[in-house]
């Protein structure tokens, strides 16, 4: 080889190119969310400052617990300043503010007044031999005290107070999905050529698990939502699995759900369509789904596009520990109205079965397949979550939780609410509760 060749640049490959040039954009706004972080800081610290000098003009003192009352004050008025600020500029989390964030915000505020109050503390008694000046000396010790509290604050607000809120990872094609009215079936077929065309230029990047996997997708009026939702759930399961299925149980849809799964079903041959001519509730269509799976593993997820599939990926390494792995919302994106409901159902399950689960209605749940073949489920309405989970302990067999996102609906209406299916899932709670805890005894006198 001639060495006074100039060597030629080593091009990287399309997908590659791609991967680089995200991984320089986030890097990018890491660095102006600091500096806008910063920016906030030292707004913070003039009001601050500006707060506590005001407090010590007006009533002078040189007494170092009135001066910790002083400061409580004027870090109370930098912290509302900078929950504003950090929320919707800093870290831009447009959505109105939860009742966690404030809850969260509060705590580490909370953290934050006890540091700044013990640093001021600790300074101030060791200046105020030295320093005459009640100004010079308070101003001292309250910059002390912001240099420590600052990363317990920086830390505090970048990964827990604002962190990184529930965001759908779609392709472009699932982004304008959300934008339109339903699609009609030549539009669907448009979608599939596309979506097509996007998987093979983004194939391979991604890990790969051994495990053969049944998918159920029960929908009930999901039009708006199930082309995409479908869509999402094949693209990214072709990344991760070699063997899978995609089982969608239409619960008697009055709208273009059955239609458009079936255009879907002639463009992907592992997409299955169970039709309920009628509509036979929640539970009845994740029976049906059960009872036709066919693979190692089991999951289901809602159809209505507020649950992100790229969660399931976090699934699989847990799966060869435990018999499930049982999602919990984060940031339920529902009224407080279904909030209060679900905390109460939940209250009373744990109560009547002695289910501790957090979220026993979340709708992304990964189960060995072997439980449903040797199990029948009796439920049919919103109690077959409990039902599930109450005879999957009472087997024996092991779980463990894991936190996934929730997402505003794209479309349609939730029926949770709806007084029928509350009689319901109360009248079959009572119901089978009964029969269940008669069961447990006979089997325990015949031991």
């Amino acid at each position: 080889m001639n060495m006074s060749e100039t060597p030629t640049a080593v091009e990287l490959q399309p997908p590659l190119q791609k991967e680089v040039t995200r991984q320089g954009d986030r890097s990018n706004a890491v660095v102006w969310q600091f500096v806008r972080f910063g920016m906030v800081g030292i707004l913070n610290t003039l009001i601050d400052v500006l707060a506590l000098n005001i407090l010590l003009w007006q009533f002078p003192t040189h007494n170092a617990n009135l001066l910790l009352i002083y400061n409580s004050l004027a870090y109370t008025l930098g912290a509302l300043n900078s929950f504003c600020l950090n929320k919707y500029w800093t870290f831009k989390r447009k959505r109105s503010t939860t009742g966690g964030e404030v809850v969260r915000f509060a705590i580490i505020n909370v953290i934050g007044i006890a540091c700044n109050d013990i640093t001021i503390w600790v300074v101030a008694r060791i200046l105020h031999p030295l320093i005459s000046s009640n100004i010079l000396w308070a101003n001292i010790s309250k910059l002390s005290a912001i240099s420590v509290t600052l990363l317990v604050s920086y830390f505090g607000m970048r990964l827990w107070v604002f962190a990184n809120a529930p965001q759908k990872r779609q392709k472009n094609i699932s982004a304008e999905l959300n934008t339109v009215e339903p699609q009609t079936i030549e539009e669907i077929s448009e979608m599939i050529h596309d979506m097509n065309q996007q998987k093979s230029e983004t194939n391979g990047l991604l890990v790969r698990t051994t495990y053969s996997l049944s998918v159920i997708l029960p929908a009930h009026n999901e039009e708006v939502a199930i082309a995409s939702t479908v869509q999402e759930v094949v693209t990214a399961l072709a990344d991760w699995l070699e063997d899978f299925e995609v089982i969608v149980v239409n619960d008697g849809s009055k709208d273009q759900t059955k239609a458009l799964v079936e255009e879907i079903a002639t463009a992907y041959p592992c997409v299955r369509l169970i039709n309920h001519p009628e509509n036979q509730g929640y539970g009845a269509a994740l029976v049906s789904g059960f009872e036709s799976i066919s693979k190692e593993l089991a999951f289901f997820m809602d159809s209505d596009g507020q649950f992100d599939i790229h969660d399931l990926e976090r699934f699989f390494p847990l799966i060869d520990e435990y018999d499930a792995v049982l999602g919990y919302r984060i940031d339920r994106q529902d009224t407080r109205m279904r909030k209060l409901n679900a905390w109460g159902w939940k209250m009373l399950v744990r109560l009547v079965f002695g289910l501790r689960v957090r979220d026993v209605d979340c709708a992304f749940k990964l189960y060995r397949s072997k439980f449903f073949y040797e199990h029948r489920l009796e439920t049919r309405g919103a109690m077959i979550n409990t039902e599930i989970l109450y005879k999957f302990t009472r087997e024996g067999y092991t779980y463990t939780q894991i936190g996934v996102h929730h997402l505003p609906r794209r479309g349609g209406r939730a029926t949770g609410a709806k007084l029928s299916v509350i009689t319901r899932a109360f009248r079959e709670l009572f119901v089978f509760a009964r029969k269940w805890h008669r069961e447990e005894q006979e089997a325990t006198e015949q031991k």
